[in-house]
C-alpha cells in the first residue's frame, strides 16, 4: 500500500475563489453538509484549513465555532493542525473540508482529530475524488502543479479504511459534483452516477469501546439442573 505521510507538500490554498470553479465546489458542499450540520449539537466546532473556515455552518446548533491553521485572515487560532492547541475529548465536531488533501501527514492529522473529539463527536471529511474528471484532469503534465491538481486525491474506500482503524462509524458517505465547471455539477449525473462525482463528502462518529467487560454468568451446576429451585420432593405413602 503506497504510504500516506509524505515528507513535505505544496502549500494549500487560502480561499476558494484560488481553485477553478472554487466557488462551485464550496456551494456544492455546503450544500451536501446542511441537513447534517442541522443534527449536530454541543458546545465547540472546530474547523481546520482556511477552506473549512470559509464554509458556511449557520445551520449547525453548535455556537462556538472555532478556525483553526497556520495563516489566513480567517484563523482565530494559529496552530499547525497536526498539533491542536486543545485538550483531549474537548470538541463536539472537527470538519475537514479539504484538508486531507494539502497534508503531508494524514494519518497524523485523523488522529489529532481522534484525540480531541469526545465521545460520540462528529467528523466531517471532503475532497477531491481520483476517480473522475478531476482525476483524469490530475494526470495532464501541465495541470499537475496548479491547484487542485497538485493536491493528493485519496479515494473513499481509503479514506473508509483508516476511519474504520480509529473506531468511526460511518453516518454518510458520497460523491458529488461530477461536472466540475457547472453550478449544479449536472443534478442528472450526481443522482444517478455518484461515485464519478469531482467532489466526495464523509460523515462519521466517534465510537468508543468499553475496557471493562461485562462479567460472564457463572454456569449453573447439574445439581441445580435437576433439582430446581423451590422445588419439593414428592414422598411415596408407605
Amino acid at each position: 500500500m503506497k504510504p500516506a505521510r509524505i515528507p513535505q507538500t505544496v502549500a494549500a490554498p487560502v480561499h476558494w475563489n484560488e481553485l477553478p470553479w472554487g466557488e462551485h465546489y464550496r456551494e456544492a458542499l455546503e450544500q451536501q453538509l446542511k441537513p447534517w450540520l442541522a443534527k449536530m449539537y454541543g458546545f465547540h466546532l472546530l474547523k481546520i484549513g482556511n477552506l473549512s473556515a470559509e464554509i458556511a455552518t449557520e445551520s449547525c446548533a453548535i455556537s462556538h465555532q472555532v478556525n483553526v491553521s497556520l495563516n489566513g485572515q480567517h484563523a482565530q487560532v494559529k496552530a499547525d493542525p497536526l498539533h491542536l492547541p486543545f485538550a483531549e475529548k474537548s470538541v463536539d465536531a472537527c470538519l475537514l473540508a479539504h484538508t486531507l488533501p494539502w497534508c503531508s501527514d494524514p494519518h497524523g492529522l485523523l488522529r489529532e482529530a481522534d484525540r480531541v473529539l469526545i465521545d460520540d463527536g462528529w467528523l466531517i471529511l471532503s475532497g477531491f475524488n481520483p476517480i473522475s474528471l478531476m482525476g483524469l484532469r490530475k494526470l495532464v503534465p501541465i495541470l499537475r502543479r496548479s491547484p487542485p491538481y497538485n493536491s493528493r486525491m485519496f479515494t473513499s474506500t481509503r479514506q473508509l479504511d483508516w476511519l474504520s482503524l480509529l473506531n468511526f462509524e460511518v453516518m454518510y458517505y458520497s460523491g458529488f459534483q461530477v461536472i466540475p465547471w457547472t453550478r449544479k455539477g449536472g443534478v442528472l449525473l450526481s443522482t444517478h452516477f455518484p461515485a464519478l462525482g469531482c467532489m466526495q463528502v464523509i460523515v462519521a462518529r466517534k465510537r468508543t469501546i468499553p475496557l471493562t467487560l461485562n462479567p460472564m454468568k457463572q454456569k449453573k451446576s447439574k445439581a441445580a439442573i435437576r433439582q430446581p429451585v423451590g422445588a419439593t420432593r414428592q414422598y411415596r405413602k408407605p
